[in-house]
């Protein structure tokens, strides 16, 4: 009897470990991640090898955890509970406890017994280590895992397709296996986790908030308007087109034909400043032309961004539907959507598109993308066929546009302090209520 006994007690705690086995194996191999064992094997770690596998053929190997765990469960029921009752009953009968109480009281105490440590010692604390430690784990768990795969393989088939057929007969869509893909939406929560567990910093944090943001623009959102331009003119004296230079300090001028519409190329001052200290005599820019990239009103970012790449220019003409010149794109006005606003020495005496006056209080280019003043002011703005801050005023004002001008949206008053003629420069953003709103920069 001692020996029967010894052996059921034995067997339960391989049960117990057996269980503790499958719950972390199942933990670890959903919390690891697939880049780090790639690395792993990359410095040839064998057990990465037989890890990688498990990952790749995910849902067989979480049916097999799940499989070992209900018959782990089922065993332990089955002699878990005789066995400690069985141990106990002795003790209790001593006590001078009646046939009957023994019973009940040796029963409750084998399935207390039993369903602690199957809940604590079989799940909960291997599910801590295997969420804690899950590289560790998996490397432990995946050659077991995968023997008892093959072992079991007949069984996790025919459970995984009466599965599938249940699901299928209720309407739902069989997935398949379980995929790693995460949606944008995703991908931007766990880099917010990922910043408030401190494994990024909050610059990280925002290029790669930017990266996406900048998905969602076209040309339109980040080019310089045709109104803003400058330009140098073919038909100007070389000395106006100096002074034009010395003015405006700027790299790369667009060249026009007559009016801004009819761009012939773009010059680089430095290969003016080249010829300037060898001490020659420059008596015409034409020879200086470099062929500018065309793009479209509607040329995603993304895309110019890739196009400068491709043919090395730094310097974009925008066209509108007609083919008249919208405005112009340099390469910095695509990056400053990535990393930012970009100054440079000529940059000090400049106003910031975006900046604050007070909670709640902002002065903003008229310029500025209208995504991102509804992101800065936590608002929703009527954006159909609308790229600019000022194009939406233009399209919500009904008066006359002047010095002034103002309206009231969502808490919001926005009121026109620089203009000239009809174009509209800067504006002041007021809450009028800042209690109830949420500025975010």
């Amino acid at each position: 009897m001692v020996v029967s006994d010894s052996i059921n007690l034995l067997i339960v705690i391989v049960l117990i470990a057996a269980t503790a086995f499958f719950v972390a194996a199942e933990f670890a191999m959903v919390k690891i991640r697939e880049s780090k064992i790639q690395q792993l094997i990359n410095e040839g770690n064998a057990s990465a090898n037989k890890a990688m596998h498990v990952i790749n053929n995910l849902d067989g190997y979480l049916s097999a955890c799940q499989l070992g765990i209900t018959l782990t469960a089922l065993g332990l029921g089955w002699i878990g509970e005789p066995t400690v009752a069985g141990l106990v009953e002795p003790l209790l009968t001593s006590l001078g406890l009646g046939k009957q109480a023994v019973g009940i009281v040796s029963f409750l105490i084998g399935f207390s017994t039993i369903s602690f440590l199957h809940v604590v010692v079989g799940e909960l604390a291997p599910k801590s280590l295997a969420i804690q430690r899950a590289e560790g784990v998996a490397l432990f768990v995946s050659g077991p895992l995968i023997w008892f795969h093959k072992i079991m393989y007949p069984a996790i088939w025919l459970l995984n397709g009466a599965a599938n057929t249940l699901i299928r007969w209720v309407g739902l869509r069989n997935i398949g296996e379980h995929q790693g893909i995460h949606s944008e939406e995703e991908i931007r929560m766990l880099l917010l986790q990922s910043h408030e567990g401190g494994e990024i910093n909050q610059s990280e944090l925002e290029l790669t908030s930017n990266i996406f943001e900048m998905n969602e623009k076209i040309a339109v959102d980040i080019m310089i308007p045709r109104t803003s331009m400058v330009c140098m003119f073919d038909d100007l004296p070389i000395e106006k087109n100096f002074e034009i230079i010395a003015q405006e300090q700027f790299a790369r001028y667009p060249v026009c034909l007559e009016d801004k519409d009819h761009i012939i190329g773009y010059i680089h001052t430095k290969d003016l400043l080249t010829i300037c200290l060898r001490n020659e005599k420059i008596t015409s820019i034409k020879q200086f032309y470099r062929e500018p990239l065309f793009i479209y009103e509607f040329t995603p970012a993304v895309e110019i961004l890739q196009q400068m790449q491709k043919q090395r220019k730094q310097l974009a003409i925008v066209l509108d539907e007609y083919g008249g010149t919208a405005g112009v794109v340099a390469l910095e006005d695509v990056l400053e959507e990535i990393v930012g606003e970009i100054e440079d020495e000529y940059d000090i005496d400049d106003v910031p598109p975006v900046f604050e006056l007070g909670a709640g209080h902002y002065s903003i280019d008229a310029r500025e993308s209208i995504i991102d003043v509804q992101q800065i002011l936590n608002i929703t703005m009527e954006t159909e066929n609308i790229h600019t801050l000022g194009g939406w005023f233009i399209n919500q004002y009904r008066g006359k546009l002047e010095k002034n001008a103002e309206i009231l949206h969502e808490g919001y008053r926005f009121k026109v302090v620089e203009i000239e003629g009809n174009s509209i420069f800067r504006f002041e953003v007021k809450a009028e209520q800042t209690d109830e709103v949420a500025p975010i920069l």
